[in-house]
């Protein structure tokens, strides 16, 4: 059995995956079709200065099978609503490379444990400091440390631009 990318219309991964997955119990093919997968990651968002989780694919439109190729099992797989083609060279669906696809699945399983953090925020932004000590001080951003949730930001004290580092949590972009 060999990992294969397919493609499907944008916003039917998991629906495509849900009927696979079904059509795979109902014709008890689970030995020619092993596993069915759309990645995702749990991404931290702040949107009016409120922050969620957020679940997003790593491969919108896709959705990677683990199977083995036989005309019935392609027929299968392709005749799902919402799938429009396997990932293809020369007519043939091209199984996808072992590091490529370890990668893949090492990203999907360590996702439990890390959380990314997603921010509208990028260098030279105007931002204020909604909480903490340095509430209500505007700044400029002057980096990002998504992997620690903190952002560095420039705020003048006592009339020099002095760094601080606060929380991404903390900050919301400042309204011009």
């Amino acid at each position: 059995m060999k990992w294969y990318a397919v493609h499907t219309l944008s916003g039917h991964e998991l629906k495509a995956k849900r009927i696979l997955e079904n059509e795979i119990e109902k014709r008890n093919i689970q030995d020619k079709i092993a596993r069915v997968l759309v990645p995702m990651e749990t991404v931290t968002e702040i949107r009016h200065g409120k922050k969620r989780n957020v679940e997003k694919k790593l491969f919108p439109s896709y959705m990677f099978v683990l199977m083995e190729l036989t005309p019935e099992t392609q027929r299968i797989v392709k005749e799902i609503p919402g799938v429009t083609n396997f990932v293809m060279t020369g007519g043939n669906p091209v199984p996808m490379d072992e590091k490529e696809i370890e990668r893949v699945l090492a990203k999907v399983e360590g996702i439990r444990t890390e959380r990314k953090i997603e921010t509208p925020f990028k260098k030279g932004d105007i931002i204020k400091v909604i909480d903490g000590p340095f509430k209500d001080f505007v700044g400029t951003v002057d980096e990002l440390f998504k992997e620690r949730g903190k952002v560095r930001i420039m705020v003048s004290i006592f009339g020099r631009l002095t760094p601080v580092e606060v929380d991404i949590f903390q900050v919301q972009e400042e309204k011009t």
